[in-house]
């Protein structure tokens, strides 16, 4: 009996050790990721005030609007023009699919527990989508940013974001690489232009539709609506 008693605590410690490490490492990266978003927003708000010292330098008689609002702790936005990036961490942290490719990184080979990722997303918006409630509008979305229990970070995402930051376990996160994630969203949204929908899918429109003033009229817009955007290389 004593020996069966043992083995069930036995047992029943390599459990809560399990627990334990996994919630301590959940907890780590969850903390990084937080941090990592900060030091985001941080750069937003700096790139803000660099723009209008700009914009006063050289005497720009009517600047483009470019606003930063944080709209939670784990959401902020950056309104330039007639785009809206929306940056959103979520609050759980993620492991990747068996054949995701970052598992057969040798970096992640060597230490498992490196492949515990929190996530940032980036979304791509029509600011006049929220500043007239279009609530079919769509939005995009051109990257989500993974950090680790190391700080180390890769970036899935089109041309710029995804091309640019993809070593992961070679660099860090930091205020630097923080700044150059943002320009470089901030530079694919301004280059992702919206293109007129397809002729077919606007022709029919309700008489509900039409009574609506423009402005809050509900017909679906979105930069690439109506194409197929995973396969848009642009």
């Amino acid at each position: 009996m004593a020996k069966k008693a043992s083995e069930t605590r036995s047992g029943q410690d390599q459990l809560f050790e399990e627990l334990i490490g996994k919630a301590e490492l959940k907890q780590l990266v969850y903390r990084n990721t937080l941090e990592a978003f900060k030091l985001i927003k941080e750069n937003i708000n700096h790139l803000v005030a660099d723009y209008n010292n700009y914009c006063e330098l050289k005497k720009v008689k009517q600047p483009i609007p470019f606003v930063a609002k944080e709209t939670g702790d784990f959401q902020t936005e950056l309104k330039f023009a007639g785009d809206l990036l929306l940056f959103n961490m979520h609050t759980n942290i993620f492991e990747f699919p068996r054949q995701h490719e970052i598992l057969r990184s040798s970096y992640v080979k060597a230490d498992k527990s490196r492949s515990y990722c929190g996530m940032i997303n980036i979304y791509n918006f029509l600011s006049d989508s929220f500043k007239y409630n279009r609530v079919n509008d769509s939005g995009y979305l051109i990257g989500r940013i993974f950090v680790n229990k190391d700080m180390s970070y890769f970036i899935e995402g089109k041309r710029e974001l995804g091309f640019l930051f993809n070593n992961f376990g070679k660099t860090l996160l930091d205020k630097e690489k923080a700044r150059t994630i943002v320009e470089a969203a901030i530079s694919y949204t301004i280059h992702f232009d919206l293109l007129t929908p397809p002729y077919e899918q606007m022709k029919v429109v309700s008489v509900n539709e039409m009574k609506n003033t423009l402005d809050a009229i509900s017909l679906k817009t979105g930069k690439r609506l109506g194409f197929q955007f995973q396969a848009d290389q642009a």
